[in-house]
């Protein structure tokens, strides 16, 4: 069940007091009132406090927590092909129906295009357009203007049945003011907002908005199963009063005038809130329902919203006082993590000393290595070296907080997290309070607490993590430097990973992808002809996961990118047709183009034809959906048609 809503208490009263809930492990407490919370804020706050508020310091606005990017031996080559023999194959299906390659089976992500099969629904120009896939040609049928989506920063959509669901997120900035030009800017002049406007497209040629719901704070992640969508929400910083040093007001005045408004600042000001269809912003939720990390995880409140994607005016929300935006969902749960800062200010703005004031930098860029006029505080308070792990139960519309946990080093994105048989699964990279390897840590839930199970160490020493793939019992793990170690582990038993085999070879896979039982794709970088360096596809067999081995490689040229390593949703996988699309961008004199790499598999090669499809800086909106009859419908960024390789 969700946590319960509660009284919330008067802001100023004596003694700060957080009772643990009845359920709440040993990270994380509830607050017991608005008092308590506002306090926890407040105590926390102060320190990220400088003279031009939450952020500062030559034209850098202080940035979010977010991950940037000795061996544990598995024993004999023979013990480790004996393994190999008797280890599961990555057979685990990522397509969804609606046409998304996405990361979990049956757990559906937003995308600017969605299918039933029938009916094409995309996002164009702020329009949720509808097109006819009936025929021999794909037909316009309707389109619906929606206002907020035209001036948002990205609008994707769910389809749950006959509802569309469309999520705009407007990113804005936190409150403070951000350097731009020759001095600060107000940065509240455009908060963060996520609109949420599910429409009735029973009938696709002439679709209904039914509900609008919109929230003050930024969109993280969105994800649908089983006809509930659930959001994931990050609050901005509190847009408070501050004060700008100028000619009579010192850098110091500044800061203490911008901390004592923090002190001063009222419990609204960091609670997310949220209006149905126009109407009165209410609070999100009550102070009680927001669960307090023993331990400093990043200034912020998460917000999880759950709500049948027909009605989102009906929500059931939970809150957490971290800053996070790492998130990776099952069909059962959710997982949000927060990894370390390299953003030295986003921890402590006093670990600085002032170097000259020169212009309007005053203290150096997050960017630059340790200085000498650090503090020696620098180090703990700037990154703690250590990823926070908070998992939740999801029933219904509910999301029901269940355990915590933690690991030493950073964990890179959603992809390095999975769940299966009970045990969450991570690959982590080196922090300061690790070794300069990666590792895959498992952990099991006992009580309320994520506990570590097992562990392997010591992969891609000096190297950093590139890719990641899951499947039940087996994690494919990519690290590089200057060349591509690919590490198959058994996590047959999650107590003890081990290493079954590795491969090295040029260059990188950023994205992996499974094709078959005994195929792999890579798309990444490498060398091609000359030692000119571009992207590539990579087909790894894994029948031996002892000796994995790379079968064949294209190399699309100097200077392409394969985009779906940045947007795996940019490539589908044609089983029946033995067939992968994929995105590729390159440059000529007329500016960017955008093609289909068709990669056919055959005889253990891959056979390479180029579509030219897309020449503008629109490459990133090329979607390539599946329907069930094998035909693949080619959507641009101004167009959709059938695509004909």
């Amino acid at each position: 069940m969700p946590w319960q809503r509660g009284d919330g208490g008067d802001a100023g009263a004596a003694g700060p007091e957080l009772r643990p809930a009845a359920y709440a492990g040993s990270d994380l407490t509830l607050a017991t009132s608005c008092d308590d919370l506002l306090r926890w804020y407040v105590e926390h706050g102060v320190d990220r406090i400088g003279p031009y508020g939450w952020t500062y310091g030559y034209g850098y606005g202080m940035l979010a927590d977010s991950a940037v990017s000795a061996a544990s031996e598995a024993g004999s080559d023979s013990a480790q092909r004996d393994l190999a023999a008797a280890a599961p194959a990555p057979v685990r299906s990522t397509s969804e129906a609606t046409g998304t390659n996405v990361q979990e089976a049956g757990v559906d992500e937003p995308d600017v295009v969605k299918t039933d099969g029938t009916t094409l629904f995309r996002i164009e120009d702020g329009d949720l357009v509808t097109y006819d896939l009936t025929g021999s040609d794909v037909v316009r049928l309707s389109a619906v203007e929606l206002p907020r989506a035209r001036g948002a920063d990205s609008t994707e959509l769910l389809l749950s049945g006959d509802t569309v669901v469309v999520l705009s997120h407007h990113d804005g900035r936190g409150g403070g003011y951000v350097i731009e030009g020759d001095g600060p800017v107000d940065a509240d002049a455009d908060p963060a907002s996520t609109e949420v406007v599910s429409l009735d497209v029973s009938d696709p040629a002439a679709p209904v908005v039914t509900h609008t719901v919109e929230y003050d704070a930024a969109l993280v992640t969105a994800r649908l199963h089983g006809g509930v969508v659930r959001i994931v929400l990050e609050a901005a910083l509190p847009a408070l009063d501050f004060t700008l040093p100028d000619r009579h007001t010192t850098d110091y005045e500044a800061t203490q005038a911008n901390r004592a408004a923090v002190r001063t600042s009222e419990i609204g000001d960091w609670l997310p809130t949220f209006a149905v269809d126009g109407g009165p912003a209410e609070q999100l939720f009550d102070c009680d329902q927001v669960a307090v990390p023993d331990e400093d995880a990043g200034l912020g409140t998460i917000a999880v919203v759950g709500f049948d994607a027909a009605t989102p005016d009906t929500t059931s929300a939970t809150g957490l006082a971290v800053d996070s935006e790492l998130a990776y969902a099952s069909t059962d749960q959710l997982y949000l993590a927060t990894s370390p800062s390299y953003d030295v200010m986003d921890r402590c703005f006093d670990c600085f000393e002032p170097v000259p004031p020169r212009g309007w930098g005053r203290l150096l860029p997050s960017w630059v290595p340790r200085p000498s006029g650090a503090s020696d505080a620098w180090d703990k308070q700037t990154d703690d070296g250590t990823s926070h792990l908070y998992a939740f139960d999801l029933d219904g519309i509910d999301t029901t907080f269940v355990a915590a946990g933690e690991v030493d080093g950073v964990i890179r994105d959603r992809w390095s997290m999975d769940a299966a048989d009970g045990t969450l699964r991570v690959a982590v990279g080196p922090s300061w309070r690790t070794g300069t390897g990666n590792s895959v840590v498992t952990f099991r839930q006992e009580g309320n607490d994520l506990v570590e199970a097992g562990r392997l160490d010591g992969l891609g020493v000096g190297e950093d993590i590139q890719s990641v793939r899951w499947f039940d019992t087996l994690a494919i793990v990519v690290t590089f430097r200057q060349v591509d170690p690919l590490y198959a582990i058994d996590l047959t038993d999650p107590d003890q990973p081990v290493l079954l085999g590795e491969l090295k070879i040029p260059g990188f896979s950023a994205y992996l992808h499974p094709l078959g039982e005994h195929r792999l794709l890579g798309l990444g970088e490498g060398p091609g002809a000359a030692d000119a360096w571009g992207a590539q596809a990579a087909l790894f067999d894994v029948t031996d996961l002892a000796q994995p081995r790379q079968l064949d490689v294209v190399s699309y040229g100097p200077g392409t990118q394969a985009l779906a390593t940045i947007d795996p949703r940019q490539l589908t996988w044609l089983p029946d047709g033995r067939t992968v699309l994929s995105v590729v961008s390159d440059y000529n004199r007329r500016g960017p183009v955008g093609y289909v790499s068709v990669l056919t598999l055959g005889g253990g090669r891959l056979d390479n034809r180029m579509v030219p499809v897309e020449h503008s800086n629109d490459v990133a909106a090329i979607r390539l959906v599946p329907l069930a009859d094998g035909r693949v419908v080619l959507v641009t960024a101004k167009s959709a048609a059938f695509l004909v390789p």
